[in-house]
């Protein structure tokens, strides 16, 4: 860094304690830098020429001379006393700082002292800085990233003292002092580093004595990029043929650049648009869109890792719009009719539309409209039978457009008494087929007892056996009775005799030998149980 030192040879002179006539004295400071020229001043507080200045260091008498020419320097000496009695030195080196003192003799023979104190600053020099960890860009300026830790150290040398400090210039402060030391070497650190930490930082070196002062700056720009992805959004194009596809970043520093284009996997894809920006659009004509192709838009940025992009895509998906066919609902109510649509990407616009026509249906006093997330519903007031018809549930995103048709029929109140009575009919039937199945389940032993006599005597030629009033004493002993059942009825115990026919019992006798008669006898029949 290039460092312009600025030497200020102050002569401070402080007027003469005692008149010329008698011994005066005066004392001045004075700075001088390594290789510059000091003057030294002795009388000043008058015109006259001092006919003879002697000049003295720390108690030792260093030259003298002076009167109308100056004293001439000896070879190799640095030091010559002026006509005015000032003692000039060359080349100033370290050495030469000290406590000067001048005695001059005036005319009329009378003296004059003055002291001079020198002083030999050097510095600041060897003003360096470091700012880290940081990327340098080819002017110089540094970039560091948002929420890294970065230090700032400077370091300097003056003589006999300085003063260090670093400061800062940007849009949230001016100049503004950070911190100071009077030491060689000064350094702090920013921690979780900030947009606003980004601007000018400058170490300042001052040495105290002569006031020189060097500063060092550098710019620091911090860069970040926002936490979320880019946004991507669509819109319909003036020419309903296309679409306009946008994407956004916002919230980067430095500007990012932005990409549209086909995502085809590992395979590049065909690139849309390319452009350093933070808002990037591109249309599209609609043709080109198939279902399942994805388009995607690709964020880099100095901030990211080598490599590294974020993005936001569409993969594109036709509408299908879901609901009721077939709605029936009674004049002068009131209905609602619901589509659905949630498969769409990008998600599709719909809307409900009336009549083969698909006139626009305008919300007021006849129709309203609300969503629920992905459902629209059209609520239809006071039906009648103009409202009856066609309904369109109309979903269209860029890739296609599907509608659900939807058909109103309106019934009046005179189409629902014929139901009614159709319907009271229909219970009447069911309830006579009721009773009628009750009556006949209720009387299935008194039918089921007649139609088994009726099979006895046609089939087997049974007879039943009853005993006239005389014997009526004997069939009751012959055939006991049962107790009487719970239900009140009485269970008779009666034989069944079978009486074969005379011919054909004469027949069969006449045929068979006497063991086979004997064995064909008839065997006590069993008793059957019939209930009275």
């Amino acid at each position: 860094m290039e460092i312009v030192a600025t030497v200020a040879l102050l002569l401070l002179c402080l007027p003469a304690t005692a008149a010329v006539s008698g011994n005066g004295s005066t004392e001045t400071a004075l700075t001088a830098a390594p290789g510059d020229v000091a003057l030294l001043p002795c009388y000043t507080v008058g015109t006259a020429t001092p006919t003879l200045t002697a000049w003295m260091k720390d108690g030792r008498e260093i030259i003298r001379g002076g009167g109308s020419s100056p004293s001439p320097a000896a070879a190799g000496q640095r030091f010559t006393v002026l006509h005015d009695g000032s003692l000039n030195i060359r080349q100033v080196s370290p050495g030469d700082e000290g406590s000067y003192l001048c005695n001059s003799t005036l005319p009329g023979n009378k003296t004059f002292q003055a002291r001079v104190l020198l002083q030999v600053t050097s510095g600041p020099e060897n003003v360096s800085t470091s700012i880290g960890p940081a990327t340098a860009l080819s002017n110089g300026t540094l970039i560091a990233y948002r929420g890294s830790s970065v230090s700032f150290n400077c370091s300097g040398s003056s003589y006999p003292s300085q003063q260090l400090t670093w400061a800062f210039s940007g849009a949230s402060a001016s100049n503004e002092s950070l911190v100071s030391t009077s030491g060689s070497w000064l350094n702090f650190r920013i921690k979780d580093v900030q947009p606003s930490a980004q601007g000018v930082y400058s170490c300042r070196a001052h040495n105290t004595v002569s006031h020189q002062t060097v500063n060092k700056s550098t710019q620091l720009l911090v860069y970040y990029v926002p936490d979320r992805h880019p946004e991507c959004m669509w819109a319909p194009a003036l020419d309903p043929t296309h679409v306009q596809f946008n994407c956004t970043w916002f919230g980067a520093y430095p500007t990012p650049a932005l990409r549209w284009g086909d995502d085809q996997g590992d395979r590049a894809g065909r690139v849309y648009a390319s452009e350093v920006t933070d808002n990037l659009s591109v249309t599209l004509n609609r043709s080109s869109l198939s279902d399942g192709q994805t388009l995607r838009c690709m964020a880099r940025h100095l901030a990211l890792a080598p490599g590294t992009e974020k993005s936001c895509s569409f993969t594109f998906k036709p509408p299908y719009p879901e609901g009721e066919p077939l709605v029936t609902a009674q004049e002068a109510t009131s209905i609602t009719l619901i589509c659905t649509e949630a498969t769409s990407i990008p998600p599709a616009n719909t809307t409900w539309r009336k009549g083969l026509q698909q006139e626009n249906i305008v919300p007021g006093s006849k129709y309203v409209l609300s969503e629920d997330g992905p459902t629209l519903k059209l609520t239809i007031l006071n039906i009648s039978k103009d409202d009856e018809g066609t309904y369109f549930c109309r979903s269209e995103n860029p890739l296609a457009v599907r509608e659900l048709e939807v058909y109103l029929t309106v019934r009046t109140s005179s189409a629902y008494t014929g139901a009614i009575i159709g319907i009271f009919i229909a219970v009447l039937i069911v309830g006579s087929a009721a009773v009628v199945a009750k009556t006949v389940y209720s009387s299935r032993h008194r039918i089921c007892l007649g139609d088994g006599f009726r099979h006895m005597e046609e089939d087997r030629g049974d007879v039943l056996s009853l005993v006239e009033s005389d014997d009526e004493q004997i069939f009751q002993d012959a055939v006991p009775r049962l107790p009487p059942l719970t239900n009140g009825s009485h269970t008779t115990l009666v034989q069944i005799h079978r009486i074969p026919s005379s011919d054909h019992e004469d027949s069969e006798t006449a045929d068979t030998s006497p063991e086979q008669q004997e064995e064909a006898a008839p065997t006590e029949e069993p008793v059957d149980l019939v209930t009275f």
